[in-house]
């Protein structure tokens, strides 16, 4: 903190208001969410809001704490959603497809995909997506690997995963760690 002498008063100014001003657009942007959610569940009654107003504020400084702002980007979003929605209705078709003939070999196993986004958010989102995919399961996290299961293990899985991979780059609008980064 840093003093201020504005007018001959003191007042105490955070030595990084940057960082304060960031911290405040996203907890603004959580109240105004959280502050619609409650309107919505309480279908706009006004007497709600005597209970809404301390829980909105409770819950958007929880949230601030469990998960810190954190940048997207809407290009990146934009640009995985056909991605991904491709993929899961040829993942969908081809899972279909073996149920429904059983004589299409299935070869399960498991992968073990070496991280190149760096730990956080991005790691965990990037899991769930591998998840969402049909035929696929992510199983472990561990520091440095990605472990998932296959349907079929035969498949070109580690490609599609890099692919994955680069676009949960693109949403979080952050570069992958390279090999020399990673060791």
């Amino acid at each position: 903190m840093a003093v201020s002498r504005d007018r001959g008063e003191q007042r105490l100014v955070p030595s990084s208001s940057p960082l304060l001003l960031y911290w405040m657009r996203r907890g603004s942007l959580r109240i105004l969410l959280f502050s619609l959610l409650w309107w919505i569940l309480t279908d706009g009654a006004m007497e709600s809001w005597l209970v809404g107003v301390p829980v909105v504020l409770l819950v958007t400084t929880v949230s601030m704490i469990l998960l810190p702002p954190f940048t997207c980007s809407l290009r990146g979003v934009v640009q995985f959603v056909p991605l991904f929605l491709w993929r899961s209705l040829r993942g969908g078709v081809d899972v279909a497809w073996r149920a429904l003939h059983p004589q299409r070999p299935l070869s399960p196993g498991f992968i073990k995909y070496r991280w190149h986004l760096p730990p956080g958010l991005p790691r965990v989102v990037m899991a769930d997506i591998i998840s969402l995919l049909p035929g696929t399961l992510s199983v472990e996290l561990d520091d440095h690997y990605l472990h998932v299961h296959l349907l079929d293990e035969q498949q070109d899985f580690l490609s599609e995963v890099g692919k994955v991979e680069q676009s949960v780059a693109a949403i979080f609008a952050i570069s992958l760690l390279s090999e020399r980064e990673i060791k």
